[in-house]
């Protein structure tokens, strides 16, 4: 039976932390074992709640998706697993972390193209010749000899034929950009430091490559041993809202979608985004992310009264927020009919999601997920309530707008000291 609005907060308000969740006691190595390591990113769930989820709801070579892909931990894991898996993300960085993450290399072969592009660049100097982008918003962020490096590295990783090495130098060239450039180190909010001293992106890069070069030899034994070299693991660049696989065909969704300000995300990855041309302008950019003001949609349905009572309120006191609340809680409804869609008979979900707040006001994710889903004929099996220890989110908010914070604001506040896994299944 479904429960109602006022039910369902009295719920998830009742639902108690469970410690065995939280993996408080894995450290930096444990949770970046294999590939996981390979780039940072925003909002990723580490690998073991992942693991344990594969594990508890499906058998070997059932197929696993995630409807919003991040960084790949979800087919990572699905693939150590044996489960055939699939991931779609809206963002081309996302894409190209998880295209590098994902695939296994023969050790012997990446590291001849190591030392192959190793002696490339140590042939630079300062007479060589390079073209670099001409883009104001580069300048902003890089100074002329690291731009002038940079564009030289890129162009030679872009001289390479075999498309999963070039994404994997792409990969370890993306994830060197922030310590390059004049980006405040410590801050995920997209903010100058102008007494910073960059990077050299030589050395950054032939370290970072070297890293991954040990992450990609355990994750290649690791398949190899098992068996799973071969099994299916596929991403995608599109919509959550249109993934590309038949009705009724997945055991298990595992996925944390963005949060309500996820245009954020997008300044975020601007850096990559620039050097790529993914974009022109940072604008343009934000508007491809899901559930934000940029939207312009004509119809908005909310398919839940705790959703409608939110953006009500937010409507008192800010129209834009509330707008840009109001597409994403209709976009995610989108989303979870695709879900549905796509899912077997008996299979289930395992959302990732915390709540925050947003001009004062509480944003009830979770609670609002838990309705949307019962209204669309999904039924509750679990929902889990974990501490997040040591999340790689953007932890740093301003109470009263919601957004991200400089790490030296006053007035920051830790933006989710918790989270829920819902686990809700197919029925019909």
């Amino acid at each position: 039976m479904n429960k109602s609005p006022q039910k369902i907060i009295e719920f998830v308000g009742k639902i108690k932390v469970d410690k065995s969740w939280s993996f408080a006691e894995l450290g930096r190595k444990d949770t970046t074992y294999i590939t996981h390591g390979y780039h940072r990113y925003p909002a990723k769930f580490i690998p073991q709640i992942v693991s344990r989820l594969i594990k508890k709801y499906t058998q070997k070579g059932d197929l696993v998706v995630d409807p919003f892909g991040g960084c790949g931990t979800t087919i990572v894991e699905a693939k150590t697993a044996g489960r055939k898996s699939l991931a779609v993300d809206i963002n081309p960085v996302a894409v190209l972390i998880t295209k590098a993450k994902k695939t296994a290399i023969k050790p012997d072969q990446l590291e001849r193209h190591f030392l192959q592009l190793k002696q490339k660049i140590e042939n630079y100097n300062k007479n060589t010749k390079v073209k670099t982008p001409n883009h104001q918003r580069i300048d902003y962020w890089f100074e002329p000899e690291q731009k002038k490096k940079l564009s030289f590295l890129f162009s030679k990783i872009s001289e390479i034929k075999n498309k999963d090495i070039q994404n994997f130098f792409f990969c370890a060239f993306s994830n060197i950009l922030k310590n390059c450039s004049i980006w405040l180190q410590k801050s995920n909010k997209p903010t100058r430091d102008l007494k910073k001293i960059p990077s050299d992106p030589f050395k950054t890069f032939f370290r970072q490559t070297k890293a991954m070069m040990r992450g990609n030899k355990s994750f290649y034994f690791l398949l190899q041993e098992r068996g799973f070299l071969e099994t299916s693991c596929q991403v995608f660049c599109g919509d959550a809202r249109d993934i590309p696989t038949k009705n009724n065909t997945v055991e298990l969704v595992v996925t944390s979608p963005p949060y309500v300000t996820s245009y954020e995300y997008a300044d975020l990855h601007q850096l990559t985004a620039l050097w790529f041309k993914h974009t022109k302008n940072l604008s343009d950019f934000r508007k491809r992310f899901i559930g934000t003001s940029f939207h312009t949609n004509k119809t908005i349905n909310l398919n839940s009264q705790i959703a409608k009572d939110i953006v009500a309120k937010l409507d008192q006191i800010h129209h834009k927020t509330s707008v840009g609340v109001a597409t994403y809680f209709s976009e995610m409804n989108q989303v979870f009919q695709e879900m549905k869609r796509i899912l077997k008979k008996g299979g289930k979900t395992a959302i990732v999601i915390g709540n925050t707040k947003l001009k004062s006001i509480k944003i009830l994710n979770t609670e609002v997920f838990v309705e949307q889903l019962q209204n669309l004929g999904l039924k509750i099996r679990a929902i889990i309530k974990r501490e997040i220890p040591s999340k790689n989110l953007p932890s740093i908010r301003d109470p009263k707008t919601g957004r991200f914070a400089k790490i030296t604001d006053k007035k920051k506040v830790l933006a989710y000291p918790t989270e829920y896994i819902l686990i809700f299944e197919k029925q019909l």
